[in-house]
């Protein structure tokens, strides 16, 4: 089954919802949306690069971080991340904003969460060129190393505290933005996300260029304007990636030939396949699966 751009996070313990997934270029620990995975969800997330460099898409805009360095993001907001280096690693932090709010209808959720999380704010990227984003930065590590060492007593308390205190440490520094999002940018992403949604849910059979417009009621032109200011590439382009990206995961989890994993994706000829994945991949599917084959067998 295709996976929703929707994620709905399955936290391992449903009383205390919170969770940091570890991401590299091939797994996710937990198992979650992981890198070149387009998606949005309910959550806050703070992502913070513990190893090499990466690029990640926010709204469309690109954020490029490198190691010690981590970005907000907003509820209910597309991002992916499309760069990451062969060694690079990041952890992702996800949890709903009731937790900033202590208790609902409290003066901290009227005053210092909704006011953020229900405005036109999309993302923040935190470096270390003031005092306030090295305090920042240093908390994320904390609380990586809290979630690692887990077994312990009142980690779920040390967690929560120290996320507030995040939180606060970020309000306290960011400016308020003075309206809501326009409601024709609301449209447009809504829009967007019904026709990713369609190519992903669709994207093993023919795809026309004319049915993923149609799925949001767009002329052929104003959707493809909409994927390359939002994707940066044509419905097309995004199709053929996202084929490729299901392709890699048929690669390693079965052994289907290569002429059958590119009918089971949507490719017509194997030729085309082959030519497309070595273009994104850099390497053949062949190839690609014995580098996957050879990298587990070193762990």
């Amino acid at each position: 089954m295709p996976k929703p751009l929707h994620e709905t996070i399955a936290y391992p313990d449903l009383s205390f919802p919170y969770i940091m997934y570890t991401h590299t270029l091939y797994t996710s620990v937990p198992e979650g949306r992981g890198f070149n995975d387009l998606h949005w969800h309910e959550e806050l997330q703070i992502t913070l690069v513990t190893k090499g460099t990466l690029v990640i898409q926010v709204n469309g805009i690109d954020h490029e971080l490198k190691t010690g360095q981590a970005i907000l993001i907003n509820k209910g907001i597309l991002h992916v991340t499309t760069q990451l280096s062969q060694d690079g690693e990041y952890v992702s932090f996800n949890f709903p904003e009731k937790l900033l709010a202590f208790h609902a209808d409290s003066t901290m959720e009227e005053q210092y969460v909704l006011p953020y999380t229900r405005s036109s704010f999309v993302s923040v990227v935190i470096a270390d060129n003031t005092e306030w984003e090295k305090q920042a930065i240093d908390m994320l590590w904390n609380m990586r190393r809290v979630f690692i060492r887990n077994k312990n007593w009142g980690w779920e308390y040390e967690i929560s505290i120290m996320t507030v205190q995040l939180w606060f440490n970020l309000i306290s520094n960011l400016s308020l933005p003075q309206e809501d999002a326009p409601k024709h940018a609301k449209r447009q992403q809504e829009r967007l996300q019904l026709m990713l949604s369609f190519i992903h849910q669709n994207y093993s059979s023919p795809i026309t260029l004319r049915e993923i417009a149609d799925t949001a009621h767009l002329s052929i032109s104003e959707c493809t304007r909409s994927f390359k200011k939002t994707v940066h590439m044509t419905p097309y382009e995004y199709l053929i990636k996202y084929r490729i990206k299901k392709s890699c995961e048929l690669l390693v989890s079965s052994d289907d030939t290569i002429t059958e994993i590119a009918g089971n994706v949507g490719f017509n000829h194997v030729n085309h396949f082959i030519q497309s994945f070595k273009k994104d991949q850099g390497r053949t599917p062949k190839g690609f699966r014995e580098f996957r084959s050879e990298l587990e067998k070193t762990k």
